[in-house]
């Protein structure tokens, strides 16, 4: 027997604190379960030195996105055919490819043979399944449809998958293009530009400005190009630091949301979000308070997400959710017209899908004028830099040609 220092809360909250003898970490944990308590913190002392199991807290995320729409959809369809969770559970660890995943499977399944329910187990690991996760699973095991639920779950993370891929996807090419350019372009002015000038300096041949400028940019990037990639390097990890602050990325996210072309895609990527994980939660029977809160959290503009969250207050007032939407005038006109549709008929949900079907669609549109625009402008801007560059070497050439004929 081992013993364990626990730190666990009572049903009402209340933080409880002592020891327990038990022969694993699991064991323990099913020993606080009988006693009413759920645990937070589990200490051995093994040789002096401490090992803690944090039963909540932070974890290295294991399963990505489309591990987790795999293994979402696997369990839909063995408890749709009647497999018990246990065994689901089981089923879908012994398939996994990926330790990492077979790990992830086994520690949930361990919680709901502890007595834990399907929800509760899976929100003890957040960092591999979100909110939205619990939340549903939840509302499918107290209506007894947890198959359809999580089918429905599957084919959400499956759609979010797709849509973030195209995002990803269109702002890629544009940032490969960019260092591209940038690696041809220092290529030119640290290797070749200085062997070409170095012919005409020996000549004390009187060179175009254009050359002269372009000597000195290329002295400057050899000289000093270690201190500019470090300010570049400082400047970026002071900016992700700034923004990790709430008052400034909210004041930032609020300032992006007014840029021409960005703004839209922003508003349009978060308010699909929003929109199709209000349908899911409000059609598998999530009470709207609940699910307001749990689509504030697919939110990724933190301007957005306020907004969702005064929403909620709005609604908590006895608002109806079109009109707690429409107040702060960010969300989209058509989002907050079918809302009030599927208020007055009671087809929300539906409508909500509507909406988001709809924001999918003209955010495919906008990436595609995007990469439309994007592309002849990034080559014609390369073709300009190499172009100038090209320029500043052939002038002083074409001079030497001159004087000596």
């Amino acid at each position: 027997m081992t013993q364990f220092l626990y730190q666990a809360r009572d049903a009402v909250g209340n933080l409880d604190k002592g020891t327990i003898e038990a022969d694993s970490p699991r064991q323990a944990r099913l020993q606080l379960r009988a006693r009413g308590l759920v645990p937070v913190l589990l200490q051995v002392e093994r040789g002096g030195k401490a090992r803690r199991w944090m039963v909540s807290g932070w974890r290295k995320r294991r399963l990505g996105a489309g591990e987790r729409v795999q293994v979402t959809r696997q369990l839909a369809v063995l408890l749709g055919g009647g497999v018990s969770l246990d065994e689901a559970l089981s089923g879908v660890a012994a398939e996994a490819e990926k330790e990492a995943v077979r790990r992830a499977l086994t520690e949930v399944r361990l919680e709901v043979l502890s007595g834990c329910s399907l929800a509760q187990a899976l929100e003890r690991f957040p960092e591999d399944f979100p909110a939205l996760y619990p939340a549903l699973v939840g509302a499918g095991e107290r209506s007894g449809r947890l198959a359809w639920v999580m089918e429905r779950l599957a084919e959400y993370a499956s759609h979010q998958d797709h849509l973030r891929g195209k995002v990803l996807g269109a702002l890629a090419y544009p940032l490969v293009l960019m260092a591209v350019a940038t690696l041809i372009v220092g290529f030119l002015m640290g290797s070749v530009v200085p062997q070409v000038v170095s012919v005409f300096s020996s000549n004390h041949q009187t060179l175009p400005w254009i050359t002269r400028a372009l000597i000195g940019l290329s002295d400057g990037l050899r000289d000093w190009g270690w201190l500019l990639l470090l300010v570049l390097l400082m400047g970026g990890g002071w900016a992700g630091f700034l923004l990790r602050q709430p008052l400034i990325r909210l004041a930032w996210d609020r300032h992006l949301l007014g840029w021409p072309l960005v703004g839209r895609l922003v508003l349009g990527y978060d308010t699909e979000r929003l929109s199709s994980t209000l349908a899911i939660l409000v059609g598998s029977g999530v009470p709207l308070l609940m699910a307001l809160q749990g689509a504030a959290r697919a939110v990724h503009n933190h301007a957005l997400r306020r907004s969702t969250l005064e929403a909620l207050e709005r609604v908590r007032e006895g608002s109806g959710l079109a009109r707690a939407l429409e107040v702060n005038g960010v969300f989209p006109r058509i989002l907050i017209q079918l809302i009030q549709a599927g208020e007055k008929t009671g087809r929300l949900d539906a409508l909500l899908e509507q909406a988001a079907l709809h924001e999918a669609r003209q955010l495919e549109r906008r990436l595609m004028l995007m990469m439309t625009l994007l592309e002849p402008a990034m080559i014609l801007l390369m073709g300009m830099v190499v172009g100038t560059i090209v320029l500043a070497i052939l002038m002083p050439i074409m001079d030497l040609n001159q004087i000596v004929q």
